[in-house]
């Protein structure tokens, strides 16, 4: 049963610019750290850049750290740039590999779940009187199944539009 203050913002829907960029930076530190730490490509990208994790003081030091192309995923095919066991991967997806060789990015079971919240607040973002009990039931539903798996229009889904009996 929804109420009234069942889906009330979160805290970081209503945090300051500067809250939101030291979140930001934050998190960014964490996944440069992530990233060199636990992905061999990334490490050594990192290197011949000369750049190392504990380089980035702000958000515009991210210039400084080479961009992921392409070609570095299919050089790396097909797991070269995990950075997490692949035992790790809940989901893994790849390209046909039409123009070359495909490309696969594998998702952890956290990667699929905050994938769902965030889905979850951009609905709910742009259609406020949306019953969102059915969001939470999206969001089950990622954990439960090998998501994503497709319910017709999702949007209308997640955002509680029901099918008529």
């Amino acid at each position: 049963m929804n109420t009234p203050n069942a889906f009330a913002h979160e805290a970081i829907e209503h945090a300051s610019v500067d809250e939101l960029r030291s979140l930001q930076l934050k998190r960014l530190q964490s996944t440069l750290q992530h990233a060199y730490a636990n992905s061999p490509v990334y490490k050594a990208k990192f290197d011949a850049a000369g750049v190392h994790p504990s380089d980035c003081h702000s958000l515009a030091d991210l210039a400084q750290f080479p961009f992921t192309t392409k070609s570095d995923l299919r050089d790396s095919y097909p797991y070269g740039m995990f950075a997490v066991p692949r035992a790790q991967c809940a989901r893994i997806h790849a390209s046909s590999g039409t123009t070359g060789k495909p490309t696969v990015v594998g998702y952890t079971r956290n990667d699929i779940d905050t994938w769902a919240h965030l889905v979850a607040r951009s609905i709910r973002a742009a259609w406020p009187g949306a019953n969102w009990g059915w969001t939470t039931t999206m969001q089950r539903q990622a954990r439960r199944t090998r998501w994503p798996r497709s319910r017709g229009n999702s949007i209308a889904w997640c955002a509680g539009a029901r099918k008529a009996s």
